[in-house]
């Protein structure tokens, strides 16, 4: 999506060019799959983080426009909104000391970032969702000053054709409306992205989607929605409500929605460009000059550019990603399911806990996928999302179980030797992995935390939620800059 869209205009003869473009580009992909050389020596890894900005009050700040024009730094970018930014890590291998540069690299980034955010009266959060959002914030008018946004969001209004309805019922219910795709910019997240080759990417991409429920869980760190306590990981519900580009009807006629969990388990990452190309129409149908077949054809690499461009506009949980890096092509797995924050230390436990568990599930010689339906992973991810680490899931062996119990009574241990087989010093591994056992051994991650500090609030020092809202989020903020894990914040 880092393509500039300036003065796009979209025609009906472009729709019907870049259908068959990106079709051509499918048919390239087919050939390179059964014989070209992919970059696959070595596990690369990557992170994106989606930040948020607030003021001095707690408030949304929608000054990301001064914060990067004052950081003149290309790990940063803009997000969808204002009060957005994203830092994108340098990719790197996790053997040896990788997460240890992980942690140095992202510290030093964040606070170079955070003094620049300073002049500009601003603070940033890692957290799924700013709690003190409100409808005002959400509106067109504050979309990042990027034409890529405003031709996103055109396409997808055009698409639907009628306003977004959000209706979600957790702790308390949230029912509004909005004429635009701003709501989705109170989804932060944090991406892990997996190299992987391409006789490998079905088991990594299978593994993966089998353990998003686990992650979520023990992950969740966005409670709160237009002050009311919803989902222990409210970003979930809020994406794939907010962006839906159908209306009722398609919906009861078995339309896929764009933002979207799958629906089986794959044997080739052919499988999922195309069911893009079956199943979703083109949002932002741009072509490039390239043709695919004659670059192919004369032994280059070709970019495919707009079917990875398609594919930045189908929303997966877990996305393939084709891209070429240095003159050769790679595939990645890109790990969409947890929210920012609430430390770097919190985020990298997580990586840790993710890389470790793919990679020992990916190379068992009974795959989880063989024993558990794509369906129980579905609902497994959807449980998580309300329930948070009091969920209760179904897991193979284990029949339906605590998610606490389940990880440590298991999936720790194959965390632990998929971090071996990737070759992390142990010093890390178990750093990394004890944060994960000691937030189940407490039962307190993001989400538990957020929602303690503020009953602590509203209960114990009579504040009412907007009150006890602003000031849980200053302490939280306060808090972050430690990078102490969340499962040992005071809450009072």
């Amino acid at each position: 999506m880092g393509k500039d869209l300036s003065g796009v205009v979209v025609s009906q003869d472009d729709r019907v060019h870049y259908r068959q473009k990106v079709r051509r580009c499918l048919d390239v992909l087919a050939l390179m799959l059964d014989d070209f050389a992919f970059d696959a020596e070595s596990p690369m890894t990557g992170l994106e983080i989606e930040l948020n900005l607030m003021d001095a009050d707690a408030e949304p700040a929608m000054r990301n426009a001064e914060i990067l024009a004052n950081l003149a730094d290309p790990t940063f970018q803009t997000e969808l909104g204002q009060f957005n930014l994203e830092l994108n890590a340098r990719p790197r291998l996790i053997t040896g000391n990788g997460f240890a540069d992980y942690e140095e690299d992202l510290v030093e980034s964040l606070s170079r970032a955070e003094d620049r955010a300073k002049k500009a009266d601003s603070t940033i959060v890692l957290i799924g969702s700013l709690p003190t959002l409100q409808p005002r914030h959400l509106v067109l008018a504050n979309l990042s000053a990027n034409e890529r946004y405003r031709a996103l969001n055109d396409q997808i209004v055009g698409a639907r054709g009628e306003h977004f309805s959000v209706d979600i019922r957790g702790v308390e219910r949230l029912q509004t409306a909005n004429d635009s795709i701003a709501p989705e910019a109170a989804c932060t997240s944090v991406q892990f992205h997996l190299q992987v080759p391409p006789d490998q990417f079905a088991a990594y991409w299978n593994a993966a989607q089998a353990v998003a429920g686990i992650q979520v869980a023990v992950g969740a760190n966005s409670p709160y929605l237009h002050g009311r306590q919803l989902w222990a990981e409210t970003r979930i519900a809020l994406f794939e409500q907010a962006t839906d580009t159908r209306p009722d009807e398609l919906k009861a006629q078995g339309v896929r929605p764009r933002v979207w969990f799958g629906e089986r388990w794959i044997t080739s990452v052919f499988d999922l460009f195309e069911e893009n190309v079956r199943y979703f129409p083109p949002l932002l149908p741009i072509m490039d000059e390239e043709d695919p077949v004659a670059v192919l054809e004369a032994g280059g690499v070709p970019c495919l550019g707009e079917l990875r461009l398609h594919n930045g506009t189908v929303y997966r949980w877990n996305r393939p990603v084709y891209d070429v890096m240095n003159g050769r092509p790679h595939l990645r797995v890109e790990n969409r399911v947890l929210p920012a924050g609430p430390t770097v230390v919190d985020m990298l436990a997580n990586a840790a806990f993710y890389f470790g568990l793919a990679r020992q599930l990916a190379e068992e010689d009974r795959p989880i996928w063989s024993q558990l339906s794509f369906g129980a992973a579905e609902d497994n991810f959807h449980a998580a999302a309300r329930r948070g680490i009091e969920a209760t899931m179904y897991w193979p062996g284990a029949g339906e179980t605590q998610v606490t119990e389940l990880v440590l009574d298991t999936l720790l241990a194959k965390a632990h030797a998929g971090l071996d087989l990737f070759g992390v010093h142990r010093v890390h591994r178990d750093r990394l992995l004890g944060i994960i056992e000691a937030r189940c051994r407490t039962g307190r991650n993001g989400a538990t935390w957020q929602t303690e500090a503020v009953w602590s609030a509203e209960h114990r020092r009579g504040l009412d939620r907007q009150g006890a809202l602003h000031d849980m989020l200053l302490r939280y903020s306060s808090l972050q800059q430690t990078n102490e894990p969340v499962h040992t914040w005071p809450v009072d």
